[in-house]
């Protein structure tokens, strides 16, 4: 089947099978920043942004993404490079596993106005680190809101 949408603001369409996982669609493009953690949709590690809200990738079928604006690690890393300064000026990354998800999820706060710690810290929740190197990601993402 015939599925189109945008994916890192260019229009795609691709002829997959609509009950694929987004997940190993987008890596099987060679987009490969997006990464299966868990596969039961708990962890973040494949988080994507889809029409500006965080989705687990890895739960998410290709078929529902139809006519939606999708960004990746990869796209979001060039339409915002201060959020990718603020995760490296903060240190807000350890072994790089949970990292793109962590990014993602920060880019779509917006959706959601997270702007206090609290607030952010509760919206974050949803990205797991084995590194437990919370409070660096926090303060990455706290970084980011007060600049925008």
């Amino acid at each position: 089947m015939k599925i189109s949408f945008s994916l890192n603001g260019k229009g795609i369409e691709l002829d997959v099978d609509p009950m694929s996982l987004a997940l190993d669609v987008i890596r099987g493009l060679s987009l490969t920043g997006t990464k299966e953690g868990c596969g039961v949709g708990v962890c973040g590690a494949c988080t994507i942004m889809v029409n500006g809200s965080p989705v687990s990738s890895c739960i998410c079928l290709v078929g529902t993404l139809s006519e939606k604006d999708v960004w990746t690690i990869e796209g979001l890393a060039e339409k915002m490079p201060e959020l990718i300064d603020s995760f490296v000026e903060n240190e807000g990354m350890q072994c790089g596993i949970c990292t793109p998800g962590q990014i993602v999820a920060a880019a779509a706060i917006d959706s959601v106005g997270a702007n206090t710690p609290e607030e952010i810290k509760k919206y974050m929740a949803g990205n797991l680190c084995r590194c437990t190197g919370y409070q660096t990601i926090l303060s990455a993402v706290e970084d980011h809101v007060a600049i925008n």
